[in-house]
């Protein structure tokens, strides 16, 4: 009997039909190797610039600096008007925005490179770690200065002419590709670490006022158009004052924002001829404002607020202005969130805003931290700050001396001084140096920060709100300048 009438077997012989069928049964039951699922996850690209302070970007509008390609990041996606790093100091500030973690927690009080050598605990973990756990490749072309290399690990880092925007983009296309591989190529994760616009370079003879060069050159970079301003174009910012000195200055700075602003440029440029562009999120921020008096090495908005761009090709709406205050703790969550890493089980102190970044006024992002304890070992003056949209308390924890980042050997401090001015823009010499335990402004109604309301009257009820959450965020954090630990024996 034919078990199978589909099938006529004429004797012991196979018919032509049946060898059809086997093949296609045989077939079925073959092992195919697969090819790999596409990977979709996002780039990350992550741009740092080097004291850089808000102001001086077209985009944030300064109507005469130059700066066309970071202002199209921003028309392509969302502008920050309240990000605030968490101090103003160039290795802490990097720290937190690697590990998520305030900087008195993860231990970069102070600058890394010799002779200051402050360096993050071994024991935290930054945030390109877990991406490379998770299948990221991972770089950084540029300015490093953190510490150590086995805390702040990338699969490749170039810390070559931090200035030299042509060598970093080229760095950067030999990276990107080689990624490639038949198939699929996994995502990626680049730091770009600009040197620009930091002071350095020497001072510019041929000026009476003698400005830093802010590393521009006589004979220029390779593949940038170097942009000069004159002293009578620049605009000055209140907290600096209007001085030639000053105007020399920012004509130098200007210049070298300019330069790090086709850096950008190249770098996007970059991204879309390596065909990764449509699949890359781009964030652009800076360590910290000028490293100037007053700004540099204090909690003052001048030296904390700060760009943030972030230019997500998946985003709902561009050329948007998002609100919410957020600070440098929220980038390392928000970077996690967005390639797909599970942060639940990750002690970081800020939080993801992916979900609100296309969201002009997300509500619950009304507060912000701050903590500065060193810049050089030299400059000791330990502050905490708290700042809600209305409100900023500062808590001078070493308020009996003076604050090293007043006095500092700077053209534009001389220029003050050696003619006996009384003001440094329009904060008082005195106020400058000199603190009481605490500061406390109205910054929605006094944004420079001038009037302290400090045991004013009417002010109690604020103030005590204010110490309150400060005290929670150091105890929070495990702040060894907690007041807590700083009374005991």
């Amino acid at each position: 009997m034919n078990p199978n009438p589909r099938i006529h077997w004429p004797g012991f012989g196979l018919s032509m039909g049946f060898l059809v069928a086997a093949a296609f049964v045989l077939s079925s039951h073959r092992v195919v190797p697969k090819r790999p699922a596409v990977d979709k996850r996002p780039n990350i690209v992550v741009i740092v610039t080097d004291d850089q302070s808000i102001e001086s970007l077209g985009c944030y509008g300064n109507k005469v600096i130059q700066t066309p390609h970071i202002d199209r990041l921003a028309a392509e996606g969302v502008k920050f008007t309240r990000n605030f790093s968490n101090s103003s100091s160039c290795s802490p500030n990097r720290s937190v925005i690697l590990t998520g973690l305030h900087n008195h927690t993860n231990g970069m009080y102070g600058l890394t490179p010799p002779p200051h050598n402050f360096s993050t605990f071994p024991t935290i973990v930054a945030f390109p770690t877990r991406l490379k756990q998770a299948g990221y490749a991972t770089a950084l072309v540029g300015k490093y200065h953190v510490a150590p290399k086995s805390v702040y690990q990338f699969d490749q880092l170039s810390a070559s002419d931090a200035r030299d925007h042509q060598q970093l983009t080229e760095t950067s296309r030999a990276f990107i590709q080689s990624l490639a591989r038949p198939g699929e190529s996994p995502p990626f994760l680049l730091f770009y670490c600009s040197g620009d616009p930091h002071e350095g370079g020497g001072k510019v003879a041929s000026s009476p006022f003698r400005p830093d060069r802010y590393g521009n050159r006589e004979e220029g970079y390779a593949g940038i158009r170097e942009i000069r301003y004159s002293p009578q174009q620049v605009i000055v910012p209140p907290y600096l004052p209007d001085t030639p000195e000053t105007r020399a200055e920012l004509a130098q700075f200007y210049q070298s924002v300019s330069r790090l602003d086709q850096g950008v440029g190249k770098l996007v440029q970059v991204l879309k001829e390596t065909g990764v562009y449509d699949n890359t999120i781009i964030f652009f921020t800076s360590d910290n404002g000028h490293a100037l008096p007053g700004v540099k090495a204090t909690l003052y908005d001048a030296g904390i607020h700060l760009p943030l761009i972030v230019r997500s090709p998946f985003a709902k709406k561009r050329g948007i202005e998002n609100n919410a205050m957020v600070s440098f703790v929220d980038l390392a969550p928000t970077i996690l969130d967005m390639a797909g890493v599970k942060t639940d089980s990750l002690t970081l102190h800020g939080r993801s805003f992916r979900a609100v970044l296309d969201t002009e006024n997300p509500a619950g992002w009304d507060e912000v931290y701050g903590s500065q304890t060193f810049h050089l070992p030299t400059w000791y003056y330990p502050r905490r700050m708290v700042r809600t949209t209305k409100f900023k308390l500062i808590r001078n924890t070493a308020y009996q001396l003076d604050d090293p980042a007043a006095r500092q050997y700077h053209q534009t401090w001389l220029g003050v001084v050696d003619k006996k001015g009384t003001h440094y823009g329009l904060r008082s010499l005195n106020d400058l140096i000199y603190h009481p335990e605490y500061e406390l402004f109205n910054v929605e109604a006094d944004p420079n920060e001038l009037d302290n309301l400090y045991k004013k009257p009417g002010y109690e009820a604020v103030f005590a709100q204010l110490v309150k959450k400060l005290d929670a965020f150091q105890k929070r954090t495990i702040d060894p300048w907690a007041p807590d630990n700083l009374r005991k024996p």
